[in-house]
């Protein structure tokens, strides 16, 4: 792609007047070429808002963290750019886009964030809200629960908290005091139970991060929690992005993720819960709660190693994500229904038990250099 596109297309503006899209969005759009592995086809359009003076949060494991020196729209997140193109833009682009099925508006830690969403919530709603779902991915720091009316009333039909860690100790340690941040876990969880009794039951989502330093009953446990409050668990596996504090850490090792996901899937659908699964010694999950033909169905279904994101009209996750927690080489989210071969793979992956012995650090770490 010739840089002076890619120069255009990242020069600092500013929200509401303009959104940075995901480069799969981009691609999607027609701002830049490319296709995507597989075949596969982006049906939710990401957009983040922008400012000249970035996040004003720190998380450690996030490519936008305010500790990088470099200018805001120039920032990778999710390990790509993001290019800064003007709302309108995005909005008659994606009406051409006949496999798109959500928007989502994501949200930035700063102080115009609230009242930036609810004007571009607003024009998607009356440009797009007849053809596409409409969600918001929010920043639970300064949400009211007027916010959350606001944004159901404006067009959204699906909120979403990002929580990310699944422990009170992981979440402070890597988003919050130790780092000069203002997120607290008690904030974002009653963020999210604002969200699930505003929206109605299963219109609310938490993101989850697998691989941060938690152990797996810790992060099945949580997932129960979310679903138990009328939420649904968005799953991503860790990799480490260039240039957050934790781009030198390790990715969440593949069979911790495999049976995470096979979990999440069983409790977000009702099939099995927390209290129903056995772990090990070290914590990890050996048996998912199920009769043997009952996780044989599901398992071979391949529905529990897809994306799970915000539902679309035709899709089970319309927030598919093409590849967003890992490379295309070394797939944990797949953004289309995996194959036999795939799911082979997934299978030696799933019952390895040993992986994680090569990620010490990953099992229970102190991660003192948070702190």
């Amino acid at each position: 792609m010739d840089r002076s596109v890619l120069e255009n297309l990242t020069q600092q503006k500013e929200s509401p007047g303009y959104l940075q899209i995901s480069w799969a969005a981009a691609i999607t759009l027609g701002f830049v070429p490319g296709q995507f592995y597989g075949n596969a086809k982006l049906s939710c359009i990401n957009t983040l808002l922008t400012y000249p003076s970035g996040c004003h949060a720190t998380c450690a494991y996030c490519g936008l963290q305010k500790a990088r020196e470099m200018e805001y729209s120039k920032k990778n997140f999710i390990r790509v750019e993001w290019p800064t193109v003007p709302l309108e833009e995005v909005l008659s682009r994606t009406e051409k886009v006949g496999h798109a099925e959500r928007l989502c508006i994501s949200q930035i830690t700063h102080p115009r964030a609230v009242e930036d969403t609810k004007f571009v919530l607003r024009k998607v709603n009356e440009r797009l809200g007849d053809r596409i779902f409409i969600s918001v991915l929010m920043n639970a720091t300064g949400q009211r629960y007027e916010d959350i009316e606001d944004y159901r009333r404006l067009g959204a039909d699906t909120l979403t908290v990002a929580i990310d860690a699944a422990t009170p100790e992981l979440f402070d340690r890597l988003r919050g005091r130790p780092m000069n941040s203002p997120h607290r876990w008690d904030t974002y969880w009653k963020v999210l139970e604002w969200c699930a009794e505003v929206m109605g039951d299963g219109y609310a989502g938490c993101h989850l991060i697998v691989g941060l330093g938690e152990t797996e009953r810790e992060m099945v446990e949580v997932i129960q929690r979310v679903r138990d409050l009328g939420a649904r668990t968005h799953l991503f596996s860790f990799y480490p992005e260039e240039g957050s504090l934790m781009e030198k850490e390790k990715p969440c090792p593949a069979p911790q993720y495999r049976r995470v996901q096979m979990a999440r899937y069983l409790i977000d659908n009702g099939i099995a819960r927390y209290e129903d699964m056995r772990f090990n010694e070290r914590d990890q999950i050996v048996d998912w709660g199920v009769p043997e033909e009952v996780f044989e169905e599901v398992f071979w279904s391949g529905k529990p190693f897809m994306t799970s994101g915000c539902r679309g009209k035709t899709t089970e996750a319309a927030c598919n994500r093409p590849f967003g927690d890992s490379p295309a080489s070394d797939i944990r989210s797949y953004p289309f229904r995996p194959s036999r071969s795939d799911l082979a793979r997934v299978r030696r992956q799933l019952f390895d038990y040993e992986m994680e012995a090569s990620y010490p650090d990953l099992l229970n770490p102190s991660l003192m250099r948070y702190q």
